[in-house]
């Protein structure tokens, strides 16, 4: 995914720009007649939260009337974002006047966390208020509100204006963006449309009172050169000071939520660590700047962190600036070759890494963050993912460093992180040049430049005003080998949230890696297969996925393949993760003329399945058929849990076990600020790899000549401790390990070719061959994120 950053203009009457020498100015859209009274025009959460700058809650008040606005016995007041039948509004009485261009500041609870005090409060209150979802409402009188809807808030006539932001039930029509702990929402127009969605967007949080005051002091702008601003850190030394700075414009982004200009200083420092470049942010504001124009920017310097753990980037926001004169030539690129970003990736451990000294030389996170803002280059650089829907492309810098046999970038350790890869995107409208859609392998060729900065999805960026052209490599699909008729073919396949709502283009084309690239397999584990109706996001009763499974059957016999069966067990109402009421679970589709499934009666979401032997004490085999492992056990809460199915093949018989371990949600990542990064969701994983092998323990332990096929998407690489623990003692093998290290992946993140699905075999099973279909993961147009994996073996 791609960073999708909301703006950060301040104004409550603002959408058209207009420039009057060198200066932005905010106007209302003509077509539209602002309301004459107080609105909410801010609203954040996250004072005082780990990882924030500000120490308090903030409500912030506005209007667009010509003349002051009383608020006096009114109050502003909160409600959780999902309020249950206890839940009360909390409410803050008001005073004073709501001024024209100006704020009212309520100040709200404090915290423990943050430097920064907010300016004077015009009020204060004492709501703590959550960073992520909630509704705040302006009323008339200081009565708490009682209404616990969307519909009930509507006809209480108190309510003068409401927000609900994040996934709050109480809100005018849809929810305000989330923000966060460091960006609040705030009103975008001065025309209140009765839909938070449309009125408010996230952004950095810069409280205002009505004197005018800014967060940290005085809104008084001083001189600054921007490598004052960057400073020798990754976070500014002026942070939340309002400062006067000159450059030359690099780049501009005109589109999008996330508008801007970059500047650079055309007479930098000797020193490596400080940037010479800087980044302008106008939000949904057009800048009316142009490349080459020479400028004089006064605004505030903040530092926007997307999530916690993340780094930041340095900018100035609520920016005013004045043109001196325009067709300077730029400074020159920093030149990026295959050795000028150094081999070791961040201080190990270095702990919370923000405060140290930046070493550019020798770390290769802090050489792009000295060149935060800069202009770059590079020049002939090598795919090492396919285009994503977010018209973005991952290359490396540094061809030979760790390259797949098709072209990537293979990860190969939690100590072998690809320093050469970095991200690009375009600054160029897509009406102008389509952003190309590259495969792995593919070249851009010629000079790609432009300057820096960091996204919460993938790291750091160039963000290219020149752009260089694709060259296809011809990336092929790969094809698995014909089977002989005495082996048996085990397929996986994470099919990507499959479900019955989805298109028909999405059956047709998983059918197709079925039929045409593996081959029609024996038997294939599903991952990732949702309910019929698919993510609804709420909790409906439907955990069916007959509807889900029969399309996609049907597709594979349109597509020439067998007429596969099915089996699964439904699990319980939002109870296995993934998508919100998509009720995701694994499954086996099998070609019953060259497989049989052995059924047996009683399995369910929650009755666990068991090795049990025959009346003779020998012939071990599953109690019900298919049945879940240990599937109450707390190490599958809120995830997938393994099926286990008995099948025979040519009379013998052949256990399976799909399986979907916990997803890598809440980890933090490779380029954040905590290195190394916490993998906070790997406890989960090795706690289920734990349970899975005790059962698969006591199956062998019943028969040491039992042929067991351990398949799926186990979230985990081949170098976890969640595949040590299966494979620990030789009792399975991990059949990725036995690949050329070029060749060990199935899935590409960040421009890593990694390893997420697996397959693991008992000794018991002869004459195996292992082969990763590569069909989507490399690749712009895909069918799933995912690849499947196949063997072809005899029990």
């Amino acid at each position: 995914m791609t960073s999708l950053r909301r703006n950060t203009c301040r104004a409550v009457a603002a959408i058209t720009v207009a420039g009057v020498a060198g200066l932005t100015v905010l106007v209302a859209p003509a077509s539209a007649a602002p309301s004459p009274g107080p609105v909410i025009a801010e609203v954040y959460g996250g004072g005082g939260n780990s990882g924030t700058t500000l120490t308090r809650d903030f409500i912030e008040l506005a209007t667009a009337g010509t003349t002051p606005t009383s608020v006096a016995d009114m109050s502003v007041q909160y409600l959780p974002g999902s309020p249950s039948g206890s839940s009360r509004w909390q409410a803050t009485p008001l005073s004073g006047s709501v001024n024209p261009g100006a704020r009212l500041l309520v100040a709200e609870a404090a915290g423990g966390g943050g430097t920064v005090e907010l300016p004077t409060p015009d009020v204060t209150g004492s709501i703590n208020m959550s960073a992520t979802t909630g509704t705040v409402a302006l009323v008339n009188g200081t009565t708490p509100l009682t209404c616990l809807t969307a519909a009930d808030c509507a006809a209480d006539s108190r309510v003068v204006d409401l927000v609900g932001y994040g996934s709050a039930v109480v809100r005018e029509t849809n929810p305000a963006p989330a923000p966060s702990a460091t960006t609040s929402v705030f009103r975008t127009t001065s025309v209140d449309t009765d839909d938070n969605a449309a009125d408010f967007v996230a952004g950095p949080p810069t409280p205002q009172n009505a004197a005018g005051g800014e967060a940290g002091g005085p809104s008084e702008a001083t001189d600054a050169r921007i490598r004052d601003v960057q400073g020798t850190t990754r976070t500014s030394p002026l942070v939340g000071k309002s400062v006067r700075v000159p450059g030359v414009v690099t780049a501009t982004r005109g589109f999008g939520s996330s508008r801007g200009f970059w500047i650079q200083d055309p007479q930098p420092d000797d020193d490596p660590r400080t940037s010479e470049g800087l980044l302008v942010f106008t939000g949904s504001v057009t800048p009316t700047v142009a490349v080459g124009d020479a400028v004089t920017v006064t605004g505030t310097v903040a530092e926007y962190r997307p999530e916690s753990g993340y780094q930041t980037t340095t900018e100035l926001t609520g920016p005013t600036w004045t043109t001196e004169s325009g067709g300077h030539e730029l400074p020159g690129p920093v030149m990026i070759t295959q050795n000028t970003v150094p081999g070791e990736y961040v201080p190990q451990p270095g702990g919370n890494i923000e405060s140290l000294p930046l070493e550019p030389s020798k770390y290769a996170l802090d050489f792009w963050e000295a060149h935060e803002g800069e202009l770059v280059s590079v020049a002939d650089v090598r795919a090492v993912s396919g285009t994503t829907a977010f018209d973005e492309v991952f290359v490396t810098t540094k061809p030979d460093e760790h390259p797949s046999a098709r072209g990537g970038s293979v990860y190969l350790g939690y100590d072998q992180t690809n320093t050469g890869i970095v991200k690009v995107q375009s600054l160029i409208p897509f009406a102008q040049r389509p952003f190309p859609q590259a495969n792995t392998g593919d070249v851009l060729t010629g000079i790609t430049s432009g300057p820096v900065e960091y996204s919460q999805f993938g790291g750091y960026t160039i963000q290219a005003s020149i752009l260089g052209e694709l060259k296809n490599n011809g990336l092929a699909r790969e094809v698995t080998r014909k089977r002989n008729g005495g082996e048996l073919a085990v397929a996986t396949y994470n099919v990507e949230n499959l479900s019955a709502a989805d298109d028909q283009a999405k059956f047709d084309g998983l059918a197709r890696g079925i039929t045409d690239h593996l081959g029609s397999p024996d038997i294939v584990t599903l991952e990732e297969i949702q309910d019929d109706n698919g993510p609804t996001g709420t909790n409906d009763g439907v955990v069916a996925a007959d509807q889900t499974l029969k399309r996609f059957v049907d597709a594979i016999v349109a597509a020439g393949g067998p007429r596969y069966e099915w089996r699964q067990i439904n699990p319980q109402d939002m109870t296995d993760g993934g998508e919100p009421g998509g009720n995701i679970r694994v499954g086996f589709l099998f070609d019953p003329k060259r497989v049989s499934f052995v059924d047996r009666p009683g399995g369910d979401a929650t009755t666990a399945v068991d090795v049990v032997m025959d009346e003779k004490g020998k012939n071990p085999h599953l109690s019900i058929s298919p049945g879940r492992v240990d599937p109450t056990n707390p190490a599958w809460q809120t995830s997938r849990k393994p099926l286990a199915g008995e099948f025979v093949f040519h009379g013998k018989t052949v256990f399976i076990i799909a399986n979907h371990f916990a997803s890598k949600g809440g980890d933090q990542p490779t380029h954040g600020i905590n290195q190394p990064p916490d993998r906070s969701s790997e406890v989960q994983r090795t706690q289920q790899a734990t349970v899975l092998r005790g059962f698969i323990d006591k199956l062998l332990a019943a028969d040491p000549n039992a042929g067991l096929v351990v398949a799926g998407d186990l979230n985990d690489y081949q170098f976890s401790p969640t595949l040590q623990i299966l494979t620990q003692g030789g009792a399975l093998t991990a059949l990725m390990n036995t690949l050329p290290e070029n060749e060990r992946y199935s899935y590409v993140f960040d421009g890593n070719s990694q390893v997420l699905d697996h397959i693991l075999v008992s000794k018991a099973l002869k004459k195996v061959d292992y082969d990763v279909v590569h069909i989507n993961s490399e690749f712009a147009q895909q069918s799933s994120d995912h690849d499947p994996q196949i063997v072809q073996l005899q029990p």
